[in-house]
């Protein structure tokens, strides 16, 4: 049974954050300089990852704020679906610390020849193809980078200390994630005024694919380095609540921030926008062309997430097949869009097979993993988005960028997601795993025009008044003076 949105929550608490009114510049208040911050981020290869999206954006709210920002990547370049405004330079290269975690010699190769491998086109070249990686072998590598200087890439957090020390002397580092903090102690001790903060914002899932031994162990040091940290930001009080059990986390020292998105690209959508698309049910190349011929009076239901069992998407389809039985859902069409890694076609593939033994395989179509122009043009053409996960989602950027394209949400409620429709009002909430309640609500938006446009409007209202980068830039700012 579906349940809208609880209309007696009129606004969204940010706990334990007081709502922040904007003010502007955001770094200069009782300085003469602006304030300076080195934000480190994560590649995630040749994919498009949410948080490195997400990094981006905020890094971009900030320096508009005029706060002296440098998006600073380790592992690999990131990949935006929009303008990257991060530092070309990568510390940590992924080549790199893999030879150097599994090659004892290659301590001793020229830094010279070191450099060249951490070259971003090399870099971008040689994860160009990256997937699934051995769980044992990601779980040595991850308990070394959190040893920092400890562990065998010593040389590399030497480097990126010394040119903290000597180049940026930052006012403050944002740490993407508790999973790269493993150079906070070097730093601590070489910039003892600078604060350091990390962002939680995925980090259990991670440590979920790694076997027991490994994941306890990284649990305990991801524990002490948060308690070096001098502030821990997530963006939902479920998250808040989760990483400071599993972390062993004093609560003052986690501050509630809300997820935001740059809203630009989507304020001149206008209501229930019509994109006619047509594209084959079949593996679409990535930013396929979005073609104009499939017949209306079409419902569309959307699906925007990397393609994984984790994300849910065979509830969906659960859920589609079932709806599409139903008198009056003939009209239907489902439009999945998302990267798809080589280590999940199998389970593509499966999908796809029962959705063309349904008889349904002109009624589901598979757009690549759009850019942000294809992604807004998607958004705009759809009537309602379904994020079914099986996970607890500590953020969901998908969800609100489809509310702020005044498209009506259906989620599961768990994770984050009751945090967003509840003072929205901008969607349904339906029992996890529960695919005829799914398929319940959907119909109920499929059959009421009216409904969706009230839903829809209203997520749109509150997307634009409470989780505009800006706003989150502008709290961020805020938290740093304090501490």
């Amino acid at each position: 049974m579906s349940d809208p949105a609880d209309p007696r929550q009129p606004c969204d608490p940010l706990l334990p954050c007081d709502p922040v009114p904007p003010r502007s510049p955001l770094g200069r208040r009782n300085r003469t300089k602006p304030m300076r911050i080195v934000f480190l981020t994560a590649g995630a290869a040749g994919m498009y990852c949410g948080s490195c999206m997400h990094d981006n954006a905020l890094a971009k709210a900030l320096r508009e704020g005029d706060v002296d920002c440098l998006l600073q990547p380790l592992y690999t370049p990131i990949r935006t679906d929009e303008l990257s405004v991060a530092s070309e330079q990568v510390f940590f290269g992924g080549v790199n610390i893999f030879l150097t975690d599994k090659w004892p010699l290659f301590r001793f190769v020229p830094k010279s020849l070191k450099r060249l491998l951490d070259r971003p086109s090399f870099l971008r070249w040689a994860t160009r193809k990256a997937a699934s990686t051995d769980a044992a072998m990601l779980g040595e590598l991850t308990l070394s980078m959190l040893q920092g200087e400890d562990g065998k890439q010593a040389e590399e957090v030497a480097r990126l200390v010394g040119w903290l020390q000597d180049e940026i002397r930052p006012d403050a580092i944002l740490f993407t994630n508790l999973l790269i903090a493993g150079p906070i102690p070097a730093i601590r001790r070489a910039l003892p005024e600078s604060k350091l903060i990390a962002i939680l914002q995925g980090d259990d899932a991670f440590l979920d694919h790694l076997p027991p031994p490994f994941r306890d162990q990284a649990i305990v040091r991801m524990g002490e380095l948060g308690r070096m940290c001098d502030a821990i930001v997530v963006n939902s009080r479920f998250y808040a609540q989760r990483m400071s059990d599993l972390l062993g986390l004093e609560p003052q020292r986690v501050h509630c921030l809300p997820l935001s998105i740059d809203t630009s690209p989507f304020v001149e959508l206008s209501a229930r926008e019509r994109v006619a698309l047509d594209l084959p049910a079949t593996l679409a190349v990535e930013n396929a062309p979005v073609a104009t011929n499939v017949p209306d009076p079409t419902i569309r239901i959307g699906y925007l997430a990397r393609i994984a069992p984790e994300k849910g998407l065979h509830h969906l389809v659960d859920a589609f097949l079932d709806l599409a039985r139903r008198p009056g859902c003939g009209q239907v069409t489902l439009e999945i869009a998302g990267w798809l890694g080589t280590q999940h076609h199998a389970y593509f593939d499966a999908l796809r097979a029962r959705w063309t033994e349904a008889g349904l395989a002109d009624r589901v179509f598979h757009h690549g993993s759009p850019d942000l122009a294809g992604k807004v043009k998607l958004l705009g053409s759809l009537d309602v988005l379904c994020l079914p996960t099986e996970h607890e989602e500590p953020k969901g950027l998908s969800v609100l960028e489809a509310m702020a394209a005044e498209v009506p949400v259906v989620l599961p409620r768990k994770g984050a997601f009751p945090e967003m429709i509840e003072p929205s009002r901008g969607g349904l909430l339906v029992p996890p795993g529960d695919t005829t309640a799914l398929a319940d609500a959907l119909e109920s938006l499929v059959s009421d025009p009216a409904l969706r446009r009230r839903l829809g409007q209203s997520a749109r209202q509150w997307v634009l008044e409470h989780r505009s980068v800006r706003t989150q830039a502008t709290a961020l700012v805020r938290l740093i003076e304090t501490l």
